[in-house]
């Protein structure tokens, strides 16, 4: 009788995982592919619809065109009630410091016998939402979200401008309720949408990725060292 109980609790156990790995699958499709951009961004997108938000005001792995035909590229855009909440999501293990000021931050690791540097995504995300700000022509607040995903820990973050925000994904929705209730709400046009789901076509266009790959490297430089 006890294997029996045991037999059925697993089975239910089994077939409830089953139900939700699908439905976070279905979220997921009706907003973007499952193979487009990261499984972060992807699961972020699931954790969203499941808050409430409509596949419409999610916008996905958008291709901002700047100058020069160039493009930049923005992990997520989301439309909330007081504006656009642009995402930069990454994907870090180890502690991590920085403050909004910096050009770099640290990533330690091994109890501090490793360190690393990386851009601060606050700047990378500001610079994300210049280039959309032109390409949108409209007065809309943005709000900047910087998501770490992973088995980090956010040791001594600081200095973090106004309408910024750095996170781990479980209180990317708090922020968002955060912001809806502390500013103005806004309407969006038709013709802001259009533009929208443009960026998000111009990144399934294999073209245009490939040229935005090569534009990265060639404004790193690191094919030009030679060792």
């Amino acid at each position: 009788m006890f294997l029996l109980i045991l037999l059925i609790v697993g089975i239910v156990v089994v077939a409830v995982k089953v139900q939700q790995h699908i439905k976070t699958q279905t979220f997921i499709e009706e907003v973007t592919s499952l193979d487009r951009g990261e499984e972060s961004e992807r699961s972020l997108i699931a954790r969203f619809r499941d808050y409430g938000f409509p596949p419409g005001a999610i916008f996905h792995d958008l291709y901002v065109p700047t100058k020069g035909g160039n493009f930049s590229q923005i992990d997520l855009v989301i439309l909330t009630k007081a504006g656009l909440a642009v995402f930069e999501v990454k994907d870090y293990s180890g502690w991590l410091f920085g403050n909004g000021k910096q050009q770099q931050w640290t990533q330690v690791l091994n109890y501090g016998k490793e360190k690393h540097r990386f851009y601060n995504p606050i700047l990378q995300n500001s610079q994300h939402i210049s280039h959309l700000k032109r390409y949108l022509q409209r007065n809309v607040p943005l709000f900047s979200i910087i998501v770490f995903d992973g088995d980090c820990e956010l040791k001594n973050i600081n200095f973090v401008p106004a309408d910024t925000f750095v996170t781990k994904p479980q209180y990317a929705t708090d922020i968002i309720h955060k912001i809806s209730i502390s500013h103005p709400h806004v309407q969006y046009d038709n013709e802001m949408l259009r533009v929208l789901k443009q960026a998000v076509a111009y990144g399934a266009d294999p073209e245009i990725r490939r040229q935005h790959v090569e534009n990265v490297h060639d404004m790193l430089g690191d094919r030009r060292v030679f060792r």
